[in-house]
């Protein structure tokens, strides 16, 4: 293991040696100072673990060298002060500059070992939060250089140090949450809480509950009180996921929020101010459903402030040879596996395929053929069926087709096969979305041959057996 590195910076020489004994005696490794000029340049030159620092000293005293750690040094050493002339207000400036303790002379051995174990342990702890927060930002990097990825980042740069709403349209599976994490994280409220709600996967009869927060007993099942997501954003920001999903009554709510920062539990005439920047996104257009009177008009102008339309996978091709490098290099190492390629073939084919589930869907078939493929090297036999199946509808493949009733059954089975994909083969969530009827969508996936594994055993409306192909 690693011996920490300790600085001690003190103009007594005495002193100096004195603290060296100790410390190796102990096992660290020391450094030694006479001057706080010369601290701060060992400092930057061996990047020590710990610095002992005194207060008083001829030229730059201790407390100027705190102020320059500060200011000039992105991961300062910890700091524990010593000094013979404490006194309670050099102790409370010296903790405002980030002293870790503050020690009197003379120093007493075993106080002093305690402090630089715990001050040492204090900057393990910093570290690996660090190390996790580093991991946890790369879970949600956004990958690309299109020119459309970069006017996003343009639009981020803008809109995130303001207060503005934002509203990120968009296929599933385009990384609109990346776009409202990576807005928060270059915000002023960075690091306060970003809590994100799914509105689609939470039923109706709670999702103002889990919004807003409950009193206890306000009603059957309500044992406990329960603090809001708007109360747990209060101070960062609430990020509203398929927004498009909440019932009318919930939306006036939401409503209160934007207009009045303002919420107020179920079951309590209490008001609870908050201060919540407020993003939100949905794959569904809100303006038909506005018209169809499923999503109030004055909720949609006051969360599309500032629009953020991600467009599908398909649309910015250039951007697949650098999500797969990503996506490979991150579940190489997360299953320490050795780095592995795809041939020329298979990365032609990824580029080619229509991408129906978008990155998502990229990053799902990359870490499954990282995990399942035997060799370093990942070639077209082991792509999954449905992707090397796939072809993409473009001007180049009209010539396929005699008639233009051919080409519209084809068009037409594409849309059904990418729709079916996007709502996971859910039969009534895909016939709501394209606003056909059931029966309707069952027939023409018979027709197509579209009928899943799990679908070919399923009654069909009539209650025969299908069978599709």
């Amino acid at each position: 293991m690693t011996k920490a590195k300790i600085l001690v910076v003190d103009d007594e020489e005495g002193i100096r040696d004195s603290l060296r004994m100790i410390l190796e005696y102990e096992g660290y490794e020391v450094l030694l100072a006479d001057e706080g000029r010369k601290g701060l340049t060992l400092t930057q030159l061996h990047n020590p673990d710990l610095m002992l620092l005194d207060i008083k000293m001829p030229g730059m005293d201790g407390l100027e060298v705190l102020k320059e750690l500060k200011e000039k040094l992105v991961a300062p050493p910890i700091v524990v002060v010593i000094s013979g002339h404490g006194t309670i207000s050099t102790a409370v400036e010296a903790t405002k500059l980030g002293a870790f303790n503050f020690i009197e002379k003379p120093l007493e051995r075993d106080r002093l070992l305690l402090v630089i174990k715990n001050a040492l342990e204090q900057r393990r702890l910093q570290e690996e939060n660090l190390a996790l927060k580093s991991r946890f930002e790369q879970r949600y990097e956004m990958v690309g250089e299109s020119p459309v990825i970069k006017e996003i980042w343009g639009t981020i740069r803008k809109v995130a140090p303001t207060n503005a709403t934002v509203l990120i349209t968009g296929e599933s599976g385009t990384g609109k949450e990346l776009i409202a994490r990576a807005t928060h994280r270059n915000s002023e409220q960075s690091k306060a809480s970003f809590i994100q709600v799914n509105c689609a996967a939470i039923p109706d009869e709670l999702i103002e509950s889990e919004l807003f927060g409950h009193e206890k007993g306000s009603f059957t099942g309500a044992t406990e009180k329960k603090i809001g997501k708007f109360e747990q954003a209060d101070g960062g920001t609430i990020f509203l996921d398929e927004v498009a999903d909440m019932s009318l009554k919930t939306q006036s709510k939401v409503l209160r929020v934007l207009q009045e920062g303002e919420v107020e539990r179920i079951g309590s005439t209490k008001t609870i101010k908050v201060n919540v920047r407020v993003l939100a996104a949905t794959n569904q257009n809100l303006e038909e459903r506005i018209q169809k009177r499923l999503f109030r008009q004055d909720l949609y102008f006051r969360l599309n402030v500032i629009p953020i339309y991600v467009p599908p996978l398909r649309e910015r091709k250039e951007d697949i040879p650098l999500l797969v490098k990503y996506f490979t290099k991150t579940y190489c190492r997360s299953n320490n596996f050795k780095e592995k390629k795809f041939t020329n073939e298979l990365m032609a084919h990824f580029i080619k395929y229509n991408w129906p589930g978008n990155v998502r869907e990229l990053q799902n078939t990359v870490e499954r053929l990282i995990i399942m493929s035997p060799g370093e090297l990942i070639g077209m036999d082991e792509l999954p069926e449905n992707i090397l199946q796939g072809t993409e509808l473009s001007p180049r493949s009209f010539g396929g087709y005699n008639t233009l009733k051919e080409f519209k059954g084809a068009s037409e089975r594409e849309f059904l096969l990418a729709k079916l994909r996007e709502n996971n083969w859910n039969i009534l969530q895909t016939a709501r979305a394209i606003g056909t009827p059931r029966s309707n969508l069952y027939k023409k996936m018979k027709r197509y041959g579209l009928l899943s594994p799990q679908d070919k055993t399923r009654p069909d409306p009539e209650g025969r057996a299908q069978r599709g192909g």
